[in-house]
């Protein structure tokens, strides 16, 4: 595969098969707003975007995308969009303001009203249960670092289960625990700000357990139809050169980016030696853990962004160096500034069948900050370098499913502009534009394409 070569979208829209899903993705504390409306409560987010110097400008997501009051609206632009799928996240403090005890009823209802309108467009609901915003009183408890919010965690997938289950089909326990455990505790980047490394590795492992816990207690209320798994986020890691320390460098990196939640999920036990490469301690691990945290999932969802390209260094723990080639000497990079590497996609999904064996694959967040402007009266927002890198990203499935990759679906990050974290609204994902002073949402021209996109790919198996 090159991204050299000019890609016909009608060719790569027919390499697809008939029942491969269509769809993009966001997270409610990014889009929803309404933080202070009908029951929510606190989550760690609220806290951490009020803290002085932890978000750009004090950005919060107390309005974000009002999407929590235009639901109807985003409904009818999926439908627009053609999207087969639409994921997005349930805010745990909307349903169980303190974590934990009384059910917030109006907060489900909000839940009921988007998935029933998304049934109405035709368009397959997928949940997220965490996609990052704990309630702030379950963190004033230790947060991921104490292993009752792993129970408390299960607790509430249930009682969304039962209040949703009947409806939807596609359920996601966690989004990107990696990022959860490791910005969260361990560099203080993220919510709720911690920097302690041995913290990182106690979430972790405890982020790891709620997963496992809450797998059975969906199972138990969902359709056995429905499919239930979990979803990381995967940097691949690649060695710029054949010298051994190099070598040893990107196996450490490839443990830390991506080994340390997908091993124990699929293989029951942590990369050997992670811990000690770290220079850490190994968390609180109970007798059984493995066993609950390893319990089978139908998929694993897939978020891929970029790659790391490793130039191996002496001898330290893999913590207190960053062995990487940055920037790569002509690569393209998006406004994060993360590189534009599609080949990495590919190579990873191949690398999930055939290393770890797992039988149903998902992209469920792939997409690209780029700077965009819009004046009013402009119908379309035009962003050329979005629509390259999703065609680009697109005919990596491509190229995975005709070597043997079991993918079933890919989900856009993101279907608006939205919160982006400790960025503010200074990072623009979305394929449709948010003017963030009207509220406005306006098509790009990558929403246009992929519009097309999708209904050529369906159109191929119409006759």
């Amino acid at each position: 595969m090159t991204d050299k070569q000019p890609i016909n979208d009608s060719v790569l829209a027919s390499s697809f098969p008939a029942d491969f899903i269509w769809g993009s993705a966001t997270a409610s504390y990014q889009i929803e707003g309404a933080a202070h409306e009908d029951g929510r409560g606190p989550s760690i987010w609220d806290t951490f975007a009020a803290t002085p110097g932890k978000v750009y400008m004090g950005h919060n997501g107390d309005v974000a995308d009002d999407h929590y009051h235009r639901v109807e609206e985003d409904v009818e632009l999926m439908s627009r969009l053609g999207l087969d799928a639409y994921r997005f996240s349930v805010a745990w403090p909307r349903i169980l303001p303190t974590g934990r005890g009384t059910v917030n009823t109006r907060g489900l209802d909000f839940y009921d009203r988007l998935v029933d309108a998304l049934l109405t467009k035709g368009i397959k609901p997928c949940a997220t249960l965490y996609h990052w915003d704990l309630p702030q009183p379950l963190e004033d408890k230790g947060g991921w670092r104490n292993r009752e919010t792993a129970y408390a965690f299960a607790d509430y997938a249930e009682i969304v289960a039962r209040r949703l289950g009947d409806r939807i089909a596609g359920w996601i326990t966690l989004n990107e625990p990696w990022c959860s455990a490791y910005l969260g505790y361990g560099i203080g980047m993220h919510a709720p700000g911690v920097q302690d490394r041995q913290a990182a590795m106690d979430a972790g492992h405890h982020l790891l357990l709620a997963h496992g816990l809450a797998m059975p207690r969906i199972r138990a209320i969902v359709p056995q139809t429905a499919e239930v798994g979990i979803t990381l986020n995967f940097t691949p890691a690649y060695p710029s050169d054949n010298r051994p320390e190099t070598l040893r460098d990107t196996a450490l990196l490839d443990a830390f980016s991506n080994r340390w939640f997908l091993d124990p999920i699929v293989r029951g036990h942590y990369p050997e030696g992670y811990f000690a490469s770290m220079g850490l301690n190994e968390p609180p691990i109970q007798e059984g853990d493995l066993a609950i945290i390893s319990t089978p999932i139908d998929f694993m969802g897939i978020n891929y962004y970029s790659r790391n390209l490793v130039k191996g260094v002496s001898e330290v723990p893999l913590a207190d160096r960053v062995p990487l080639v940055t920037p790569v000497p002509e690569a393209s990079y998006t406004d994060m500034p993360w590189e534009i590497y599609p080949q990495g996609l590919s190579d990873h999904l191949l690398r999930l069948y055939r290393e770890y064996g797992i039988q149903k694959l998902y992209v469920t967040e792939n997409g690209a900050a780029f700077k965009e402007s819009w004046k009013p009266g402009d119908e379309h927002v035009h962003d050329p370098r979005r629509v390259e890198y999703l065609r680009q990203h697109v005919q990596a499935l491509a190229v995975a499913i005709e070597q043997g990759a079991p993918l079933k679906g890919y989900f856009v990050w993101s279907l608006m502009d939205n919160y982006e974290w400790a960025e503010g609204y200074t990072k623009r994902f979305g394929i449709v534009y948010v003017d963030y002073e009207t509220l406005q949402r306006i098509p790009k021209d990558s929403a246009l394409w992929y519009a097309d996109f999708i209904a050529a790919a369906h159109q191929v198996h119409q006759y």
